[in-house]
Order: C-alpha cells, then sequence, then structure tokens
C-alpha cells in the first residue's frame, strides 16, 4: 500500500494492524487455534481495542474475507471492442488478474480464506462465492466476442473464463498459495500469459 493511502487516524491505523496480525495468526494457525489474545498482542493494542473494531472472532474472518473481495476488484473489467485485436484485449485482462496474483497481501489472504473453506466451509462458502461473482467480467467478454463472431458460440462463456482464468491460476496462483512458491518473474509471468492466450484463441478464435 503506496505512503499516501495510508490510514491517517489512529483508529484506522488500529484497524489495519489487527487485520493484518489476522491475517498472519489465521494463515500460522487456522480460524480454530487463533485467539483474539495473540492477535491484539501481535498488533500491539489491547483485547479490547480488538473487539472495539471487531465483536467476534467471525466478525474478523469476514472483515478479511471482504479485503480479498475488495482487493478482486481491483482487476478492472475489460469491455470488449469489436475494433481492437481480441489477442490485445485478453493480454490486457491478465496483465491485470497477473497483477493481483503476484501481491503478497492477495495470496495471505487467499491462504486463510481457502484453509477455512476446508476446515468450516458453511463459514466460508458465501464469500467465496461472492469473490467468484468477480471473474463474471471476462464471461461478459467472451459473450460479447462471440455475438460479434469472433469466438466459437459452441462453449458456454462462463466456461470458456474458466479455461483462461484455471490455466493461469494453474501456474500463477495455486502453487503459490498452496506450495509457498515465489510468484513468477516478470519475463515467465508475459510467457505465461501470450502462451494462455494463444492457446484459448487457438481454441475459440473463428478466422
Amino acid at each position: 500500500m503506496s505512503a499516501d493511502i495510508r490510514p491517517t487516524r489512529l483508529t484506522d491505523r488500529k484497524r489495519a494492524a489487527i487485520l493484518s496480525a489476522a491475517v498472519a495468526e489465521f494463515r500460522s494457525f487456522g480460524f480454530a487455534a487463533t485467539s483474539m489474545d495473540r492477535i491484539a498482542a501481535v498488533a500491539g493494542v489491547s483485547k479490547r481495542t480488538v473487539y472495539n473494531h471487531f465483536a467476534s472472532k467471525d466478525e474478523l474472518f469476514t472483515a478479511i474475507l471482504w479485503q480479498l473481495w475488495e482487493a478482486s476488484q481491483a482487476v478492472e473489467a475489460v469491455a470488449y471492442s469489436a475494433v481492437q485485436p481480441l489477442r490485445e484485449q485478453l493480454l490486457r485482462f491478465t496483465r491485470q488478474k497477473m497483477r493481483l496474483m503476484s501481491d503478497a497481501s492477495f495470496i495471505d489472504l487467499s491462504r486463510v480464506a481457502i484453509a477455512e473453506l476446508v476446515h468450516a466451509p458453511e463459514r466460508a462458502r458465501a464469500m467465496m462465492d461472492k469473490l467468484a461473482e468477480k471473474e463474471e467480467g471476462l464471461a461478459t467478454w467472451i459473450r460479447a466476442a462471440q455475438a460479434d463472431d469472433r469466438l466459437g458460440a459452441d462453449v458456454a462463456p462462463g466456461e470458456a473464463a474458466h479455461q483462461l482464468q484455471g490455466m493461469l491460476k494453474a501456474f500463477a496462483f495455486w502453487p503459490q498459495v498452496t506450495m509457498g512458491q515465489a510468484p513468477l518473474a516478470p519475463e515467465a509471468q508475459q510467457r505465461l500469459m501470450e502462451d494462455c492466450v494463444d492457446m484459448f484463441l487457438a481454441l475459440h478464435a473463428k478466422a
């Protein structure tokens, strides 16, 4: 987060410190083993301060998932253009997606949310469903390209969107989230984006 957008009010800084500490604790110990006492200690605030901001551990975890949702909103929808090359438009989308998936905070928050999905799916499913809605933007783009007869209509837009994003995540998200691998180097990111887009268009683009 750049210096000009850091929280300036003391209460906002404390809230940010609590959320940062909670991400670290949930990531290290999981939801059940994480205590509000420990989060307060790591954040450098009193337990009362934590409860002034978050009434319960469930509420704190929900706030973390909302951070993940807000981070995903940073990926702007790419509006379909009838005159620009499809490859250029898709590379613009994948470039935005790659920036998000390379962000350390996004990876940390994803680990927390995904771990909780495994251990307590009822707690996290609604928010993860909300996160998945963000990927509808690519499906909307694909639907427009199909209507313009530039992409084949033999596959549902949502399924096609999952194909492209799944290829990206297989190399630039899941290894980082599940195995702790470092983000891809810029050269590797560029090669991956181009390969994924080219394979997608080879399968779906109309001559």
